[in-house]
């Protein structure tokens, strides 16, 4: 069914033409944030996907005290300025309270809420006030028709536009599955729908102090979400994933982004 547009910068989705959302998750060096965004940004250009940069500058959902939740606001946003400054890219970053959403919508062209505060009101209404489209992945506690209602506070608070995100939905201890026919409810509220491959292959807590999972799942779930229909896909991408400061077991590695990719669209296509 048809869905209203939502227009990050120079990247239109919801416009049937994919779009990558893709980069580490954690904004966690200017050298690993540049060298994804370079060769993710060339790959989409010779596969004609748009593209639009992610990288956060905090992850405040951490399993552990002792996990890494990167560099704070202040360095995660000049790593991100930069990265837009060298290549050209639509920006998204996470915020996870109110009052970062006005100066994180200075940097970025995207906010992103994260699944765990999903439904937290004062939290949305702020990412709508700065008038930037917002992108909220479901939290892993909600069934895809209670997405309507974080759509509904959002269109209240005149968001430029919105993106629901499917990342999985818990399944007893330490597990995620993933219910592809929830994909189209949640488009059925007038908005695109993205999958967020990587986090959906997550065993939350189930590595002890981290994160665990099973980043071989990664290919079947996108396979799948493509052929069910989506509007973007979102990805952790990393050059070196076992040594990634966050979600190491899920990120996808940058060298198969490619092959990937090309998988993908040849499924995108069919659908239409």
């Amino acid at each position: 069914m048809p869905v209203n547009t939502v227009r990050v910068r120079d990247v239109v989705v919801g416009g049937g033409h994919p779009v990558l959302i893709a980069g580490p998750c954690l904004a966690e060096s200017w050298d690993v944030c540049a060298r994804v965004a370079e060769t993710l940004k060339r790959i989409c250009a010779t596969l004609s996907v748009q593209f639009i940069f992610k990288a956060s500058f905090d992850k405040a959902n951490r399993s552990s005290l002792e996990t890494p939740r990167g560099a704070g606001m202040d360095e995660g946003l000049r790593i991100l300025q930069r990265v837009q400054q060298e290549f050209d890219l639509p920006l998204t970053t996470d915020v996870h309270l109110p009052d970062q959403a006005a100066p994180v919508a200075e940097v970025v062209d995207l906010l992103q809420v994260p699944a765990f505060l999903c439904r937290q009101t004062d939290l949305l209404l702020a990412c709508a006030e700065t008038e930037k489209p917002v992108n909220v992945k479901k939290g892993q506690f909600l069934a895809p028709e209670d997405t309507k209602n974080i759509v509904k506070k959002l269109e209240t608070g005149g968001a430029a536009g919105i993106i629901l995100t499917e990342r999985g939905t818990t399944f007893g201890y330490h597990t995620l599955v993933v219910d592809m026919a929830g994909l189209p409810v949640m488009r059925s509220f007038g908005w695109p729908v993205c999958f967020d491959a990587t986090h959906s292959a997550q065993r939350p807590g189930g590595a002890g102090n981290q994160s665990g999972g099973n980043r071989d799942a990664i290919p079947t779930l996108a396979r799948a979400a493509v052929a069910a229909g989506i509007d973007a896909l979102f990805m952790e991408v990393h050059p070196d994933p076992p040594s990634a400061l966050s979600d190491s077991a899920t990120q996808w590695p940058l060298d198969q982004a490619e092959p990937l990719l090309r998988q993908l669209l040849r499924i995108w296509k069919v659908v239409g």
